[in-house]
């Protein structure tokens, strides 16, 4: 596990700026560097060392050395690609994965990319061919930014080290900013910044001669196939799990798992108990209040299969911590189960190297209670447009003017949700802010800069593109290209990799994937009921009783937080004469927002995806913000 980084450029690279861009991403790679420089390629990289800690140190070099590669992740089934290599006739120097790279490039050219079977963010310079590859993995566990100036292409693991270049433009993208109001999160191939793109998961770039051409190399098959005995598909479901959490379990350094006590996580938990000699070190996060806190859950878990457990519990007292996950996020990020996921993080890495997730099993098998609903929404007869148009814009009023779980907020958001298309049903489910409150809170400069951007377009696309017929398939196809990679798997590496941690995901295993991608939706979810097949398949790994619980996000008590601890925060930061400066939002609808939820309203998340914005901004966006290298800005020194 790494950060990698490099520039190539027909007039010759700064080798000086590539140590800089690696310096700044040392929390990924904790234990060691490399570097490569030649006239036209510098490239380099910071090691976590996992596997082949004595001799797997990067870059590394095929058999001339004509070919060099840096690279972020695991290889799962390295040692048959290192024997199939043997076999041909190459000559391995190390014992680990990252060397299988080169060589497998060499003998296959960039359709190596369909032997690999794991997370990976990687860049191949050829020399001969004064050609450089960079791939990312094929769901988008590993992040990798790539930006390009005149003759030149710049990439790295994040987005700070890319602007460790003095001469890169830091300028807003406001359609980024416009997407992110309504995800949470900044969708790819777009980033913050104007000119900086993400290479999208399942993809790979070439870079020759000044020429780009990015292409895809895999995309998830959801046709359904035939279904015929659910007792065996089950065992096979079994199986895929357990051989999917067996090589996620090699390390050479300490092994543990998250357990949140969710399905997910049980079952991974369960599958590394039944492979492991030793007891499985778990680590769960928990809230003082009791409506978010799952405990409880975790621990019957941990007893069943007598592990090593360790609990922490999340206090509102984060002065502290949000300004230094700006900085370690690089981008605006919303989503705030990403605070217990930090700190399951940083109390993992007192005890472990690498720890196992149940990431995936939702989207796999239709966990979440919004496929259920949309499920149910697709039995709903089309509703004639001016009727629509009034139950949606009554709805949503209804929900402007009443509290978060009344019987009238829910009738109101029924209202919006029958009367939109499909595709707008979902992306009203997943948004933060609507189109029309959007628009409320831009100044009027900012809303005719974003007239013609339309965010929910994306999912209307995908919903377009598919092939399949359920409302259920097409949202799971929909999460899998857009939730999962632009918040979940964000979240999770960003927060694992500021304490210099490693996860793995045995739900994300591409063959596990592929194989419950064409499980037809229906064994998945039916009416409200959610993920059929998987409960049932790992129900005799499982204390019996947590099957019967009802599901819970990995959610926090933040609108509780924003009316306590964090109400002064919220206030300074929203209203002050920087925040105002920007000339984005307009004053008098963001204190709006503020006093009505003070007032008892639920804006929890409008307010703190604006929060998050503006902290982000303070630490990355203006260099007249001082930002210390452990993330702290001047801000939060002054708070605590």
């Amino acid at each position: 596990m790494c950060g990698i980084a490099g520039i190539v450029s027909a007039s010759g690279p700064d080798p000086a700026l590539v140590r800089r861009m690696c310096d700044v991403m040392r929390h990924r790679g904790p234990d060691g560097a490399g570097f490569h420089d030649d006239a036209q390629a510098a490239l380099g990289m910071r090691r976590l060392a996992i596997i082949d800690v004595a001799t797997g140190d990067q870059p590394v070099y095929g058999e001339n050395d004509r070919v060099v590669a840096v690279f972020n992740g695991e290889i799962y089934n390295f040692a048959e690609l290192r024997e199939d290599l043997a076999r041909r006739g190459h000559r391995l120097r190390t014992a680990g994965d990252s060397e299988c790279l080169v060589h497998l490039y060499e003998e296959y050219g960039v359709d190596f990319l369909h032997r690999l079977r794991g997370m990976f963010a990687l860049a191949i310079w050829d020399r001969d061919r004064e050609r450089l590859v960079l791939a990312r993995d094929r769901i988008g566990k590993k992040p990798l930014y790539w930006r390009t100036d005149h003759d030149s292409i710049h990439f790295a693991s994040e987005l700070k080290a890319l602007a460790q270049d003095p001469g890169m433009p830091r300028e807003l993208d406001l359609l980024a900013l416009h997407h992110y109001l309504s995800f949470q999160y900044v969708p790819a191939p777009q980033s913050i910044y104007q000119g900086v793109h993400k290479l999208p998961p399942g993809h790979f770039l070439t870079w020759e001669h000044g020429r780009i051409d990015v292409h895809r190399y895999w995309r998830l098959d959801h046709v359904p196939r035939p279904f015929t005995d659910e007792r065996e598909e089950e065992e096979r479901l079994r199986e895929l799990l357990l051989e999917a959490t067996r090589v996620r379990m090699v390390s050479e350094r300490p092994l543990g798992a998250f357990l949140s006590g969710g399905i997910d996580s049980s079952a991974v938990v369960a599958a590394m108990a039944m492979q492991s000699p030793e007891p499985v070190k778990t680590f769960c996060i928990g809230f003082e209040d009791s409506r978010y806190d799952e405990r409880h859950k975790a621990r019957m878990v941990a007893e069943h299969y007598g592990t090593d457990h360790h609990e922490f519990v999340v206090t509102s007292d984060l002065l502290d911590i949000l300004p230094r996950l700006a900085w370690h996020f690089d981008e605006p990020f919303a989503d705030s189960s990403a605070i217990p996921s930090f700190y399951v993080a940083q109390m993992s890495r007192q005890h472990v190297t690498v720890v196992l997730n149940g990431d995936g099993g939702d989207e796999c098998f239709g966990g979440y209670q919004r496929y259920g609903l949309m499920n149910l929404a697709g039995r709903i007869p089309a509703v004639p447009s001016p009727i629509a148009w009034g139950a949606n814009r009554l709805g949503t009023q209804i929900m402007e003017r009443t509290r978060s779980g009344s019987p009238a907020r829910k009738i109101g958001r029924l209202m919006a949700f029958s009367a939109e298309a499909p595709s707008h049903r979902y992306a009203s489910l997943m948004s933060c802010f609507t189109r029309e409150q959007k628009a409320r809170i831009y100044t009027d400069a900012m809303r005719r800069q974003v007239a013609h951007a339309d965010s929910y377009r994306l999912f209307g696309d995908i919903f377009r593109e598919s092939a399949l017929e359920t409302e259920v398939g097409r949202v799971l196809e929909l999460d899998t290209l857009t939730y999962l990679p632009g918040d979940l798997l964000v979240k999770v590496d960003i927060t694992t990799m500021a304490n210099s941690l490693e996860a793995r995901s045995p739900f994300l295993d591409h063959q596990l994937m592929e194989w419950a991608a064409a499980v037809p939706s229906g064994y998945k979810v039916r009416r409200l009921q959610t993920k059929l097949l998987l409960k049932r398949a790992v129900a005799p790994w499982l204390p019996p009783k947590l099957l019967e619980f009802p599901k819970k996000g990995f959610g926090v008590p933040l609108a509780t937080w924003l009316r306590g601890d964090l109400r002064e925060l919220a206030y300074d930061l929203l209203t002050d004469d920087t925040a105002r400066a920007r000339g984005l939002f307009r004053p008098t609808a963001v204190l709006e927002l503020l006093q009505r939820h003070m007032a008892g309203a639920d804006y929890a998340e409008r307010i703190w995806a604006l929060l998050q914005f503006e902290l982000w901004q303070r630490a990355h966006g203006s260099p007249a913000d001082p930002v210390a290298a452990d993330g702290r800005c001047a801000m939060a020194q002054k708070g605590a």
